[in-house]
This record gives C-alpha cells, sequence and structure tokens, in this order.
C-alpha cells in the first residue's frame, strides 16, 4: 500500500509536465508555421528512404503518331540513360508505335514510374527530349490540356491556340492561362496579375495578407457584334394544330362549278381562255409598234424680246475707243501727260537760271 501512495505524486507530477510540453507550441505565431523559411528545400528521396525496394513491379505505356518516329529512334538512347539511373527500363515498339516504362527490383522510388509516364507522354506530343527529361526533377511538374473541344468554330480555334505559342514554337505553362485563352480572354491580362503576384511574393510583410488590391481587375468588352443578316426569317407563332390541308384540284372545280360541265363545255372555255390571251398579246404588241409613228411634242417657240432704248450700244463711241487704243504705242505717254511734262521741265530750267 506504502509504495502505491509514493508513485501517486510522481504520476501526477509527469501529467502536469506533459501538459506544459503540449501547451508550448500553441503558444506560437501561425504566421510562423504557414510561412515556409527562405532557402528551405525538400529533400531528395534517395534509397535510405527506402532501402528494401518496391514490392511489385508496374508499367505505363503510351501510343505517339507515324511523324515522331524518326525523332524517338534517335533520342531513344539518351532516354535509356536518364530513366536508368533512376533504375527504370524504357522500351520502343516501332512496330506497334508504342513506349513503355517500367520499374525493376532496384528501384526504390514509388512515383518515379509516375514521372517516367510523364516523360513518355510528353515525347509523344512533340516535347523534345531536353524539355521533357526535366520532368524527372523534384520540383518539375506538367499538365496536358486538352483544347481541342473547346472551341467549335475551327478559324477561332486556330487564332486562339496562336495566342498561346511562343517565341520559337514555346508555349505557355499556366492551365488557367491556357483555358481562359480559349474562352477569348486574352493571354497578357492573366500574365500581367502573375508578374504582380511574384513581386508580391518577394515581399515578406505581404506573403500573409490577401493581394486582391494590388491585382488589375479586367472587364471582358464584346466590342465586335454579331453581323445581322440580310434576309430576317420571322418565325410563326408556335400552334399545336396542324396548318389546313390545301384544295385540292376537285375542290376547286366544285366551287367553281366547272366539275359538273361536259368534256366539250371545258375543252370550249380553255380554248376561249387561249383566245382572249391571244388576243391581250396582240393588242400589246400593236401599241409597241405604233408608238414609233407618234410624233414627241414639240417645245413652245419663245419669241425674242425687243432690244430696249436704254439698253442699245453706242457704236460710235466703241469706234473712237478702238482708234485711240492703235494710235497709242505700248507703254507710250497719252498727249495730256505729254504737256504736264513739258511744262515741268520749263520751270526746272527757269529755277537753274
Amino acid at each position: 500500500m506504502a509504495s502505491s501512495k509514493q508513485g501517486g505524486p510522481a504520476t501526477a507530477s509527469r501529467k502536469s509536465e506533459f501538459r506544459s510540453q503540449k501547451t508550448k507550441p500553441e503558444s506560437r505565431d501561425e504566421s510562423e508555421l504557414l510561412t515556409v523559411p527562405d532557402g528551405w528545400k525538400e529533400p531528395a528521396f534517395s534509397k535510405e528512404d527506402n532501402p528494401r525496394g518496391l514490392l511489385e513491379e508496374s508499367s505505363f505505356a503510351t501510343l505517339f503518331p507515324k511523324y515522331r518516329e524518326a525523332y524517338l529512334k534517335e533520342c531513344w538512347p539518351l532516354v535509356q540513360k536518364a530513366l536508368s539511373e533512376h533504375h527504370v527500363n524504357a522500351i520502343l515498339d516501332l512496330i506497334e508505335g508504342s513506349m513503355t516504362v517500367c520499374t525493376t527490383k532496384k528501384t526504390f522510388d514509388p512515383y518515379i514510374i509516375v514521372r517516367a509516364r510523364d516523360l513518355i507522354k510528353l515525347l509523344a506530343r512533340s516535347v523534345s527530349f531536353e524539355q521533357a527529361v526535366r520532368i524527372l526533377q523534384d520540383d518539375v511538374a506538367c499538365d496536358i490540356i486538352k483544347i481541342g473541344s473547346l472551341v467549335r468554330n475551327k478559324e477561332r480555334f486556330v487564332k486562339r491556340r496562336q495566342r498561346l505559342i511562343g517565341p520559337k514554337g514555346s508555349t505557355l505553362k499556366v492551365r488557367k492561362v491556357v483555358l481562359d485563352t480559349m474562352k477569348n480572354i486574352h493571354p497578357i491580362y492573366n500574365i500581367k496579375t502573375l508578374m504582380i503576384k511574384r513581386e508580391l511574393a518577394k515581399d515578406s510583410e505581404l506573403r500573409s495578407q490577401s493581394w486582391e488590391r494590388f491585382l488589375p481587375q479586367f472587364k471582358h468588352k464584346n466590342v465586335n457584334k454579331r453581323k445581322e443578316p440580310k434576309k430576317k426569317t420571322v418565325k410563326k407563332e408556335y400552334t399545336p394544330f396542324p396548318p389546313p390541308q390545301p384544295e385540292s384540284q376537285i375542290d376547286k372545280e366544285l366551287a367553281t362549278g366547272e366539275y359538273f360541265l361536259k368534256a366539250s363545255q371545258k375543252k370550249r372555255q380553255k380554248m376561249e381562255a387561249i383566245k382572249a390571251k391571244q388576243a391581250e398579246a396582240l393588242s400589246r404588241r400593236q401599241e409597241e409598234r405604233n408608238k414609233a409613228f407618234i410624233p414627241p411634242k414639240e417645245k413652245p417657240v419663245v419669241k425674242p424680246k425687243e432690244a430696249s432704248t436704254e439698253t442699245k450700244i453706242d457704236v460710235a463711241a466703241i469706234k473712237e475707243k478702238v482708234k485711240k487704243a492703235k494710235s497709242k504705242k505700248l507703254g507710250a505717254l497719252t498727249a495730256e501727260e505729254v504737256k504736264l511734262k513739258m511744262e515741268a521741265d520749263e520751270k526746272k530750267k527757269k529755277k537753274k537760271k
């Protein structure tokens, strides 16, 4: 009994210490737990993490188009060399047009087979080996987006796909940018927001804050209106009843009374109708022929008005003006101007004396 009494206070002290240890991490700031310290990198997965290897072998296969056969033949030794470093086998079947990757007994990384699968998928989709082999790194990932069914119109699809293709055939690598581009949102808007986010991530104070106030808000404006067709078809109002049945020839004859006539009477009516049409046509032709013989309407003759005495021209005065103009040489002085000049010269001579 004494031993049980002595153990009581010891266990109580241990419990209090355990509770104090539990409460210590709660006193830390939450921002310290959420933020990743600068320069920290996740350690690479090594053989020491999984010394016994994998329990079972797994494999993946994918098909490739005919035009990629020549390129894959050339770069396949490099593919095998890159995968052999991770103890993964690669098989190229040119007859079936397929690539296969599978693990071996020496493979220790369980996720490397998924990366090897992505590698052969990228090679099948016209990605160069230099870019595709980067998928084997831990900090690199890929995403294959099928855009064939996003746009129905082929011309629009080609235009929007062209926006994604960058310099030297490189493509944009953000899924949201690709999907928004196919929805007719230009990639420059999303790229601008990504650039701003990159700059904001560098600031340690703004990491834990909301970035909505810094990001630009672009409004979607559809400027190009749909062209209206020249001929607008007005839809008729929907009625559950079928349209009225058109009248047959017998119904029309019954309405006019022709149905009860004899064959000879019907024939006579037809001949009379034909003769009436011929008579109308003859009268029209005769009128057109007679138009050539109808004289045109003459305009009424306007009598010239007698010239008034005030507006009569003085012929004698005009003749005198013409004579003076002939006698006068080009640049010569008139008689009055000559007299005035002579008088001015005489006055000057008198002053000198």
